[in-house]
């Protein structure tokens, strides 16, 4: 899957075949400002400022495609966590317990580090080669994408993990810390490591981007997007559970389930006789 117009079908399908309420978000990491002349919205552009996700947000449910920096994004923590800027982890770690999010600075420190891990030091510093993304609907997207975040509910999910793990291999494999989910874990996590990683909203997906209560996502590297592609619904053969889900229905229920059911059935019977 090389070209531009074979992502689009593919972020087409996806969305038709998994019945999605959402377009599934192409994410491309740029170097250069010059790669933003792509006909993309840029928020400073327009005197304003939007966080990562909101243009997430803006991409796969107004179809927008957004070109966000380090002067569009007011989510200053997420740029600092992209390298998009060049100031001190320290600095960050600081920023942080300013926030009040753990109970303490011990504990703020602990979940920074932990983050650090996640991520790992090398995949980091490869980071910083990168000054911003652009966002752009898969099935319509204007870049080939480095990333790709799908938005769901649990089941949309499970089929694409599913489809990923259907060879043996690409299991998705996630941590949890509640923030930056949809930025990190949904597109520069996935890119970086080639690992796909199961997205739950955090605090700014919720706060800032309108996320719907029952939404999870995950964040697919782009290089795997043929992969799902190829092997959707095709786990378990005809007992894939499919969409909409086939559930099994209880079966043998007679009237005795419940007393008033028994009741009335009495009832019937005796009017018979």
């Amino acid at each position: 899957m090389n070209g531009i117009d074979e992502h689009r079908k593919a972020g087409q399908d996806l969305f038709d075949r998994l019945h999605l309420s959402t377009y599934p978000v192409a994410i491309k990491y740029v170097k250069d400002e010059s790669e933003f002349e792509l006909g993309v919205v840029r928020p400073s552009a327009n005197g304003q400022q939007w966080s990562l996700c909101q243009a997430i947000t803006y991409a796969r449910r107004w179809g927008t495609t957004a070109g966000m920096a380090q002067e569009d994004n007011f989510c200053v923590p997420a740029t600092v966590w992209h390298r998009w800027v060049d100031v001190p982890w320290e600095e960050f770690i600081q920023s942080q317990i300013r926030q009040g999010w753990h109970k303490d600075e011990a504990a703020e420190r602990k979940r920074c580090s932990f983050s650090l891990e996640m991520v790992g030091e090398d995949n980091f510093k490869k980071a910083a080669e990168y000054i911003g993304f652009i966002s752009s609907p898969l099935p319509f997207t204007k870049v080939i994408p480095d990333s790709v975040l799908v938005y769901g509910n649990a089941e949309n999910i499970t089929h694409i993990i599913h489809a990923l793990a259907y060879e043996g291999e690409h299991f998705p494999t996630s941590s949890f810390e509640g923030f930056g989910e949809s930025c990190m874990k949904g597109g520069l996590i996935p890119f970086i490591t080639g690992v796909p990683q199961i997205v739950i909203p955090g605090m700014g997906d919720r706060a800032f981007s309108g996320t719907y209560d029952y939404e999870i996502a995950i964040g697919v590297p782009g290089i795997l997007l043929p992969s799902v592609m190829e092997n959707l619904f095709k786990t378990g053969g005809r007992l894939n559970m499919g969409l909409p889900v086939r559930t099994l229905l209880a079966t043998g229920i007679t009237e005795s389930i419940t007393p008033g059911f028994q009741y009335l059935r009495d009832r019937i019977d005796e009017s018979k006789t």
